[in-house]
């Protein structure tokens, strides 16, 4: 009995070992890398892995006798083959679809007949059949300052020499480092000495032009500099801070390349980020026409520009590398499916990928030694479901290969570029349900719902990826069709607004009138009322409002109260598209935010307005002051209200409506200060300005003085605390 109990209890422990050794195992194993994508206040939000490393593939596992060293590109071919710039031993290495070595070319005879060689080759093509060429293998022979041509079986075929024109510089080298093909056998070439832009060719070498050329900034510094420098001093600035290519990818069904860069200052690729530039001037990468003109579709979040948080993903990978900081270093660029792309950064080997519209779909990558993790990632290339990155320090070649989630997101988006919009909204579901930080599939929804003419559904997904522009196109639908349907309504509501204004501002004139001629003490409202005379009438509304008491203190404390409200409701009731995250300011922020500067600006003025024989009492500046805050209420409600049935390019009126308010304030407090000290529009000016000086020091004072009150407080607290420690 004892004996079987033993048995059992050693076979469940065992088992136990057996499935924890299997939970361990994935674990490991998927923690060589994080896949991630970003939200709109660009943090990174973790995403299930779209590719997932297979194998590594070194040159043993290829067949190679001699391995490669330190190599420069790689591509694939519509039949899965893949070419290797094997740059350290002056050769290209094409593998089968297995990664098995098919041959390789280093020597050849030329058309001269003459035994050749290729020199340190830093960049493969392979063009597929057209009517004028078969498949053919495009070699830029860096070392050499040429194009050398193979057909698909390694053999010879022509050599394209250094381009001639007068538009590169006399004492300009050619040096090509990569290059593409696209159907009409044009030849876009990437020359690492060239910054002019890529140099096009005809498949002969005739050079028809530069395209894509990068935008340099120059300080003002550097303008004024320019002025006393010679044209030779000149010519050499202008290379040393141009910005070259140093890699180009083609999208072979729409004849667009990728181009990319590294050398654009930090500053400005910093600035393009931050701003959401869609011109792409600072862009790391751009997408060119055959014109060279940029055409890039830059509609997500961020531009396509690799790491968006730059400035914190300072540490150590999952092996203990340090992760580097600073704008990603982008080194080369690769077509996927259905016009996805992804770009690889050199600082952090890391891998982002796109879809057409520039919406980033995944990224990751780390460095290590883990199997997924690189030491110096030198170029990326599509192999069917697989993606290959090149490790230029291993020499190797990762595969990773494309998970269910990859899968159900390219399905996805095929669904939606085949325009099957029911298809799409599942299949984005699906996303949803395997990431559900990924906002693109929010957005997708509801895209796929706006073209189905659901579009009060769309909202709904559109706010849950604050998606702001899209939001807009629905709801002007929506609000195009009730306009339809109640515009008689509508026209009566705005007649009736019309009417009611009017008839509100004739009122208040009537009592001010009134007023004015009674000799009576006035009431409250009264008082309040006179604020409507004030403000359009500032000279003499300021004037009597000192010496024929038409306000009062009562009066200046309820119109800031009314702006305390006016600024509480414009937090809280503010449309979707001026307030995307429906966060607000407590009502307390509120009071702060219009009792502080107000007072800040009573005691100022009348400090300074005491030495300058100013006329107004600190009682009647407080009363002006208060006062001039009437035209708030009056534009910032309405505004607001107008907010909740705006589109976006109607938002910059209300923007403009609300600085309308602010420079209304701001006119009737200067007025106000005038004519309350009796000043002349000089000397009012000088004091004005002194007044805003006088609040800064009062501010600066103020907080001297809680830093100090604070120290003393600690002080004391210390002591007392040691004293009664010592007892």
């Amino acid at each position: 009995m004892k004996k079987t109990s033993m048995k059992k209890i050693l076979c469940l422990a065992f088992a136990v070992m057996m499935v924890a050794t299997l939970l361990v195992v994935p674990t490991a194993a998927g923690s060589a890398y994080q896949t991630y994508v970003y939200d709109i206040d660009g943090d990174p939000l973790y995403s299930p892995d779209a590719y997932t490393a297979l194998k590594t593939v070194d040159s043993d596992d290829m067949g190679l006798d001699i391995p490669i060293e330190t190599p420069g590109d790689m591509i694939t071919d519509l039949a899965q083959n893949v070419y290797i710039a094997d740059t350290g031993n002056n050769r290209i290495v094409v593998l089968d679809r297995y990664y098995k070595v098919k041959f390789t070319i280093a020597e050849f005879s030329n058309d001269q007949g003459v035994p050749d060689s290729l020199s340190a080759p830093q960049g493969v093509f392979v063009s597929e059949p057209n009517d004028k060429y078969d498949k053919l293998i495009w070699v830029c022979d860096t070392g050499s300052n040429r194009i050398v041509v193979f057909d698909e079986n390694g053999k010879f075929v022509k050599i394209i020499e250094e381009p001639e024109s007068s538009l590169f510089d006399t004492d300009s080298v050619y040096k090509p480092v990569a290059m593409a093909v696209d159907a009409y056998n044009r030849l876009y070439v990437v020359s690492s000495t060239t910054y002019q832009g890529i140099i096009v060719m005809t498949d002969e070498g005739e050079f028809t032009g530069f395209i894509g050329a990068q935008q340099v900034a120059i300080s003002a510094w550097d303008i004024i500099w320019r002025r006393f420098q010679t044209d030779e001093q000149r010519e050499q600035q202008e290379q040393l801070v141009s910005t070259e290519f140093n890699n180009i990818a083609i999208n072979r069904d729409k004849g667009l390349v990728y181009v990319t860069t590294s050398t654009i200052d930090e500053a400005n690729v910093n600035s393009a980020i931050t701003s959401g530039a869609k011109d792409g001037i600072y862009s790391p990468v751009k997408l060119l026409n055959a014109n060279g003109d940029e055409i890039m579709r830059r509609n997500g979040f961020w531009i396509p520009a690799g790491e968006i948080d730059y400035t914190t993903m300072a540490g150590t990978s999952t092996d203990g590398a340090q992760i580097a900081t600073g704008v990603s270093r982008v080194i080369d660029a690769a077509v996927g499916p259905l016009d996805t792309w992804s770009i690889i950064d050199e600082s952090r080997n890391r891998i982002y990928t796109y879809d057409f519209n520039g919406n980033l779909l995944f990224a990751f990558g780390d460095s290590g030694t883990m199997l997924g993790n690189l030491a110096s990632i030198e170029a990326i290339a599509y192999q069917d479901t697989n993606m290959l990155i090149l490790d230029k320090t291993n020499d190797n070649i990762t595969v990773y290969q494309r998970t269910e989630y990859g899968n159900i997101l390219l399905d996805a988006i095929a669904a939606e570029a085949s325009q099957d919009f029911d298809l799409a909204i599942d299949l984005w579901t699906e996303v949803l349900k395997r990431n559900s930080n990924f906002d693109s599939a929010y957005v997708g929804i509801g895209q796929a719902m706006y073209r189905n003419k659901d579009y009060a559904n769309s909202l709904t997904y559109f706010e849950s990826a604050y998606d702001t522009a899209n939001w807009s196109n629905s709801y002007k639908e929506i609000r195009k069709e009730w306009m339809s349907t109640y515009f008689l309504l509508l026209i009566a509501i705005i007649v009736g607004l019309i009417l009611a204004v009017l008839f509100f501002f004739r009122w208040m004139a009537k009592i001010n009138k009134k007023v004015a001629t009674s000799g009576k003490k006035r009431t409250f409202g009264q008082e309040l009322a006179y604020a409507f005379h004030l403000i359009f009438h500032p000279f003499d509304g300021f004037w009597d409002l000192k010496h024929e008491k038409r306000g009062s203190i009562r009066g200046a404390i309820f119109y800031i109260l009314l702006a305390i409200v006016t600024f509480y409701y414009q937090a809280i009731g503010q449309g979707y598209l001026l307030d995307p995250y429906g966060g607000f300011a407590s009502v307390w922020a509120q009071v702060l935010g219009v009792l502080v500067p107000l007072f800040l600006f009573v005691l100022a003025n009348w400090c300074l307005t005491t030495l300058f024989e100013g006329e107004g009492s600190f009682k009647d500046i407080f009363i002006a002051t208060s006062y001039s805050l009437a035209p708030l209420p009056l534009l910032i409600i309405p505004a607001t209200i107008y907010s909740n049935f705006c589109i976006t390019t109607e938002v910059d009126i209300i923007g403009f409506i609300g600085t309308l308010a602010f420079i209304w304030l701001g006119l009737l407090v200067f007025f106000g200060t005038m004519v309350t000290h009796d000043y002349s529009m000089g000397k009012n000016v000088i004091t004005f300005l002194g007044t805003i000086v006088a609040m800064v020091f009062i501010m600066f004072v103020a907080v001297l003085f809680t830093t100090l009150i604070g120290k003393i407080v600690s002080l004391i607290t210390n002591i007392v605390t040691e004293i009664q420690y010592r007892l």
